[in-house]
């Protein structure tokens, strides 16, 4: 599958596949690849950070919705649908998103670059902690891998990834990729 270059295409194919991995998860307490996490935690990551961007650098405020403790499933629906409506929104093509990190970006160029991203390698994360299928897009994985690899000292220091993790020289796109952000490809809940 490729995926589309529209950031509001783009985001609805991604959350597509990580809300299939919602809908199918089982135990939401259930150890995440990422130290520390439950699927939970993961579902919550991606609720919780997204609409304090979006206040402070382009004072859009997403509708509050159902909380990720009370139903992890209903949470992460109420987000997806706010912030997919957000990206079919003509007129969020004309905002923009300013950060002291970033500087002044596009909001859907800059929802799509950090945002939609996000949810794509935290789908592997969902997948791997509830026992689903882990399998990402081969050719998105790719296109990640080499825009993140000549960005490697400061993708460490911003402190959202962890130590890179060593992966064989002949290890799918998909283990680079998830070895590259900081996690085992590898990991198995104990």
């Amino acid at each position: 599958m490729s995926f589309s270059e529209l950031p509001a295409e783009r985001h609805r194919q991604i959350a597509d596949g990580f809300t299939a991995r919602v809908q199918g998860a089982k135990h939401w307490d259930a150890p995440a690849p990422v130290a520390g996490w439950t699927a939970r935690d993961v579902v919550r990551h991606l609720v919780e950070w997204l609409p304090a961007l979006l206040s402070s650098g382009a004072g859009v405020q997403l509708p509050p919705g159902p909380g990720v403790d009370a139903d992890p499933v209903a949470a992460w629906q109420h987000h997806h649908t706010a912030v997919q409506a957000l990206l079919d929104d003509p007129a969020t093509k004309q905002r923009t998103l300013n950060n002291p990190h970033i500087g002044s970006v596009p909001l859907d160029q800059a929802i799509d670059s950090f945002y939609t991203t996000d949810v794509f390698m935290h789908t592997w994360d969902l997948a791997r902690a509830t026992g689903q299928d882990d399998r990402l897009d081969p050719d998105e994985s790719a296109r990640l891998l080499a825009g993140m690899e000549p960005a490697d000292e400061m993708l460490r220091a911003s402190g959202q990834y962890g130590p890179r993790v060593a992966v064989p020289d002949d290890a799918d796109v998909q283990a680079k990729l998830i070895g590259f952000i900081g996690r085992d490809p590898y990991w198995t809940p104990a």
